[in-house]
């Protein structure tokens, strides 16, 4: 029988199923399936993929993007067709419904994962087809390693061996079964009219591709998708295909659902923001700085003309350099064929501020529908996402809450129309909105060899990216960075650089990578002028490396506009633990200086922050300024740090930049007490700072807080002032206390590896001569990272060589770990290497923190998550949503090592089924009398006031 003969009612066994419900009695069959996705795969070329993807896709198989739209598609329906073969008898109550000559015909075939499966047996079906078949970048090879990959991995295809003909045929079933497969493709070639095969498989198109078809079989996969079909199942092939393609009709009750509506529904496609004024879209501004609008004369038509590239900017802090990257995004956006953006921030404190950015900036627009998702390792405390994503993560949704997934009985925000749709909110499908806020992490991952990677490139591919405060990532995270960019410029993706301390070296690095990812070569390379200007801007063309920068009147005249004045005073202080409550303070000690700068302010008010060089420092603050002798509010006196549990630091976050934001109700007294929580992107303002030793660059990066709106509350109509009167004398003041022992910087043992020592050596060396710097910013600025990278003391030159050794140590293990670049890809599966997942990625050096949770035993034995007793930990067969937050919103990352020891924990039985509860430890406290709980020579207790306080045992 021919392919049309095959498409009509009984042409084809249909007995084979692809999906199946024990609960329910219900399959699917597999042919039914594979259609799905093909057609949703048509769906998402037209509406979810940009130009700029289409035609790499497009280039990268040698085909007009119209062929290249029926290959993607019929590649899409040969995904599963590896469960045609042993993968059927994985079920007893499917498998009995299979056709009794394929179950005859079974054979001694071998188990294997059907992924797998899929990829041996249409090695030989698609050489059958026309695909050349050779090494590893031929195109059959290369598109069976496709279909192996939907479930998240590439994986070797020996065409001489596993996946040689006579092996398949002895694997996979007998004749009727390879006979099976071979019409069930040549079914899906004939209605998805796909015609000539690729010349060629490039490597971006295959990461696409990959990238699409996972999207398309999950979609098709969800429950109350198939499931509705598989209760009234179409005759025959063609007859389903037109069913699945018809648009759904709108009175329709349980009528087959088309591909169209299950894009609809997913919240995939793809939409235009409207134009809108530059004060509309920026409401707290008065219209673009002098950078801003150099951005907007000169970037447009460069982009215009030369295409898609890589923006860098650099800026003093306070700017407005989010918005830059906004503008910068919209003109890409406009010509380079893509279409949204992804803002990656390094931490999750400041991806949550930027959510916030990015949400308002969207819904200044006024969109019809607009989706905006935050990906991070703590999104689910995000008001982005309703709690029926804490169901989903275990897998609790009953078909009936899945055929009901649009509603939300929680209570959470669904009417807003930046609220993600039920299916971007998953924990890895997030990235795949239009606009996303992610930690940069959440994108590295993409260029290591971590499962689904292929999905996170499809996902940041196709729009604009933004790599926010970039000079904060390590040797290390910038070789990984550098590996992005070069993929990301070969995907054809506009790429924003943000920084206000960015080194000329690494920023240097990263536009090369780009551009070599772009196709440049070394030579080409090796002539570019790529040295960026401070303030402004360097556009660098991936075309052909054309640079063009702002123009230089105009970066003088936004220097001028953002002048301002700091001091920067050098103090020596003697550091030394608190220790015992009521210990006497000698003067000279860090505390004693401390005191000494806060008394004015709880004096005579202001707004002051302590930064404080770690959490326990932070915490032996906060104590000696409470004992302090004068009467004073205790909300006055705030301590905010990463060891408090989520649903507490989070509330403390959102008072400071409620209350030290530019639109505010400034108190007339408060002092912030913290660690590096606050360094970057939050958008408040202090009276004044003090902060313990730390790298030029990091200390540069929290001045960017002092006096931060002044110009802004001075250009206000009714200006009202917010600052004590002898704020206003003294001026802006950045204290820097360094620790020193018989008059040289020596830095405490309990500092424990953080910032390079000899970065805080050359910084400490820096501000003591002269003690008192008085910086002209942002003139001053980059003559200062200047002198600290390049000007070596003698003192520190041995520091200086062991520095630069780890340093090439770290960017080495960084190029090790990354996936090669399309260029040097040859097989697939060189893309998975060393496999990992994405709890375990090296995003960054060193271990990943584990996740800790205090709980309090009352005297009848049971666990609470109180002291008091009022809030038993949950545990029931089906943990409520409320539930499954009430235990997040309490947990707290540590250092992995504390918990090396730990016996095993005592979770309920019903956290161990749940994605994220599973791997919690109980920090469990006796509720009458706690006490520090003992993890090998580690000691963690919980304060309500101070937070996870650590000790360690002498070793």
């Amino acid at each position: 029988m021919g392919v049309v003969e095959d498409s009509r009612e009984d042409g084809l066994d249909l007995s084979v199923w692809g999906k199946y419900s024990l609960l329910y009695g219900l399959t699917y069959p597999l042919l039914f399936h594979l259609l799905d996705a093909a057609a949703v795969m048509g769906e998402l070329w037209d509406r979810y993929l940009t130009p700029a993807q289409r035609r790499v896709i497009s280039r990268g198989l040698g085909l007009t993007s119209a062929a290249a739209r029926r290959e993607a598609m019929f590649l899409a329906g040969s995904h599963d067709i590896g469960k045609a073969g042993r993968f059927q008898m994985c079920e007893p109550g499917a498998w009995a419904q299979v056709s009794d000559e394929l179950r005859a015909d079974a054979g001694p075939w071998r188990l294997l994962r059907h992924e797998r499966a899929s990829m041996h047996t249409s090695v030989e079906l698609l050489a059958d087809l026309g695909y050349r078949l050779g090494g590893n970048t031929s195109p059959a090879v290369r598109a069976a390693q496709i279909l192996g990959a939907h479930h998240g991995r590439y994986l070797q295809c020996d065409v001489r061996g596993a996946a040689r003909a006579e092996r398949v045929r002895l694997d996979l079933g007998g004749p009727l079964w390879q006979d099976l497969r071979r019409r069930y493709l040549a079914q899906i070639r004939y209605l998805t009219g796909a015609g000539t095969p690729p010349s060629r498989v490039s490597a971006e198109a295959a990461v696409l591709l990959s990238g699409l078809i996972i999207v398309a079989d999950r979609l098709v996969s969800q429950p109350h998708e198939w499931m509705r079909r598989a209760m009234a199942p179409a005759s025959g092939a063609l007859d389903h295909w037109i069913s699945t393609r018809r648009p759904a009709s709108a009175d329709a009750e349980e009528g087959w659902a088309a591909a169209a509506a299950v894009v609809t529904a997913s919240g995939l496609e793809r939409v235009d923001l409207p134009s809108v004024p530059f004060t509309q879209a920026h409401p707290h501004t008065s219209g673009p700085n002098r950078l801003q609008a150099s951005v907007i004369a000169q970037l447009e038509p460069a982009v215009k003309e030369q295409g898609t590239g890589i923006l860098v900017v650099t800026d003093s802090t306070g700017t407005g350099k989010t918005i830059t990257g906004q503008e910068a995004a919209r003109i890409f956006n406009s010509h380079c064929g893509t279409r949204g953006m992804a803002v990656l921030q390094p931490t999750t404190a400041i991806a949550d501020a930027a959510y916030d950015t990015l949400v308002a900036y969207v819904a200044a627009h006024r969109p019809e529908r607009a989706a905006v998702s935050l990906v991070h390792g703590h999104s689910w405390n995000s008001a982005a996402y309703p709690d029926k994503r804490l169901l989903e993560a275990a897998g609790q949704l009953t078909l009936d809450e899945y055929f009901d997934a649009q509603q939300d009985a929680a209570g959470r925000p669904e009417h807003r129309v930046t609220v993600p749709d039920p299916f971007l909110r998953g924990w890895d499908r997030a990235l795949l909105a239009q606009f996303t806020v992610a930690t940069i992490d959440q994108a590295l991952m993409a260029v290591l060899p971590v499962r689904y990677s292929a999905l996170r490139m499809l996902a940041l591919s196709g729009r604009t990216v933004i790599l926010d405060e970039i000079h904060v990532a390590t040797p290390y995270m910038r070789r990984l960075t550098a590996r992005l960019l070069h993929w990301l410029a070969a995907l054809g993706t506009p790429v924003v650089l943000l920084s206000a301390t960015l080194a000329p070296p690494a920023a240097r690095e990263l536009v090369h990578a780009y551009l070599a990812g772009a196709g440049l070569r070394p030579g080409q390379l090796d002539g570019l002028e790529t040295d960026v200007p401070y303030p402004g801007w360097l556009f660098a063309a991936a075309r052909d490396g054309a640079v063009t920068r702002i123009d230089p009147a105009q970066a003088a005249a936004h220097a001028t506009a953002t002048r301002r004045w700091l001091t920067v005073r050098h103090q020596p202080v003697t550091a030394a633990r608190l220790g015992a409550a009521g210990r006497t303070v000698a003067d000279g000690e860090r505390l004693h200086h401390i005191a000494a700068q806060i008394r004015p302010v709880l004096a005579h008010g202001g707004c002051g922050i302590v930064v404080c060089a770690t959490v326990a420092d932070a915490q032996d603050t906060f104590r000696y300024l409470t004992s302090m002798p004068w009467p004073r509010p205790p909300e006055e006196l705030v301590l905010l740090h990463a060891r408090f549990p989520s649903h507490q630091r989070e509330a403390v976050t959102r008072r400071v930049r409620a209350q030290l934001g530019p639109a505010g109700m400034r108190p007339e007294r408060l002092v912030v007490i913290t660690t590096s929580l606050l360094d970057m992107s939050l958008d408040i303002d202090c009276d004044l700072m003090i902060s313990d030793l730390a790298s030029l660059a990091r200390l540069l990066q929290r001045a960017g807080r002092l006096w931060r709106f002044e110009r802004l509350w001075q250009e206000e109509d009714a200006y009202r002032r917010r600052r004590p009167d002898w704020i206003l004398a003294r001026g802006p003041q950045l204290t820097v206390l360094d620790p020193v022992v018989d008059g040289h910087t020596e830095l405490p043992h309990w500092w424990g590896r953080g910032e390079p020592a000899f970065e805080l050596n050359a910084a400490a060396h820096l501000l003591a001569h002269p003690p008192a710097h008085d910086l002209d910013l942002p003139v001053q600025l980059p003559g200062l990272l200047e002198t600290a990278g390049t000007r070596i003391p003698d003192t520190l030159a041995d520091m200086h060589t062991a520095y630069q050794a780890e340093l090439r140590a770290h960017e080495h293990l960084g190029q090790e770990q990354a996936v090669p670049p399309p260029a040097r890809t040859g097989s697939l599966a060189d893309l998975y290497r060393r496999p990992t997942t994405a709890g375990t990625a090296p995003t960054r050096e060193g271990s990943r923190p584990r996740r800790l949770l205090a709980c309090y035993r009352q005297p009848d034995g049971s666990l609470h998550l109180d002291p008091a007793g009022t809030l038993a930990l949950p545990d029931s067969p089906r943990l409520s949503a409320p539930a499954i937050r009430t235990i997040l919103e309490r947990t707290l990352d540590v250092p992995e090592d504390w918990l090396a020891d730990a016996a095993p924990a005592q979770l309920p039985e019903s956290w161990r089924q749940h994605a994220l509860l599973a791997d919690l430890t109980l920090l469990i406290h006796d509720a009458a009398a706690p006490a520090p709980v003992r993890f090998g020579r580690h000691f963690l207790h919980l304060d309500p006031h101070l937070g996870l306080i650590h000790d360690e045992a002498p070793a």
